[in-house]
């Protein structure tokens, strides 16, 4: 699983590898209003993401990592809705990992300043999806989810599944 986050708009992207093949399973975006409290728009990220989680079990959860910029004040909100979906997927003992964006284009598409576009007209075709409508945010989320497997497997989720997870760190999983 991907997930691009934002306090405004979060993308999340589900991916299946069989293989060496990866299709779509789900993708989806999580928008809030300008006007709604930051407590408020993080559980909604918070919310969302887990029923994704609960509904598809991911062997991983591959997040976008920081852009560091100018406005301190953006970065810190990003921050937040990074944590919030890090929480998810460590509420659920699963293995996380976080990649650059520019780690990510350059995975996808072969080079670390391509556009949202470019993203996300080649995440349709690496996942067979052509036809598919995907908003961007979504695509940058499949993107994150396709470099997790491009990097064979990230750097914090080496496991090879959810068994061996599970067997490797026992007082993570509740009984």
């Amino acid at each position: 699983m991907g997930v691009d986050p934002g306090t405004i708009v979060t993308g999340w992207g589900v991916i299946a590898r069989g293989g060496t093949t990866a299709r779509l399973v789900a993708a989806g975006v999580i928008r809030n209003r300008r006007d709604s409290s930051m407590p408020d728009r993080l559980l909604a990220i918070a919310t969302v993401l887990r029923g994704v989680m609960d509904s598809h079990h991911p062997a991983a959860v591959a997040v976008e990592s920081a852009f560091y910029g100018k406005n301190a004040q953006s970065a810190l909100k990003l921050g937040h809705a990074r944590g919030v979906a890090l929480l998810a997927a460590a509420e659920r003992a699963i293995p996380t990992a976080e990649y650059s964006p520019r780690e990510v284009k350059h995975s996808v598409v072969g080079r670390g300043g391509a556009g949202k576009e470019q993203v996300r007209s080649m995440v349709k075709n690496l996942l067979s999806a052509q036809g598919a409508e995907i908003p961007l945010d979504a695509s940058d989320a499949l993107a994150v989810a396709v470099c997790h497997i491009h990097r064979g497997g990230g750097r914090s989720a080496r496991r090879s599944d959810w068994k061996s997870f599970v067997d490797a760190h026992p007082e993570r999983v509740a009984s």
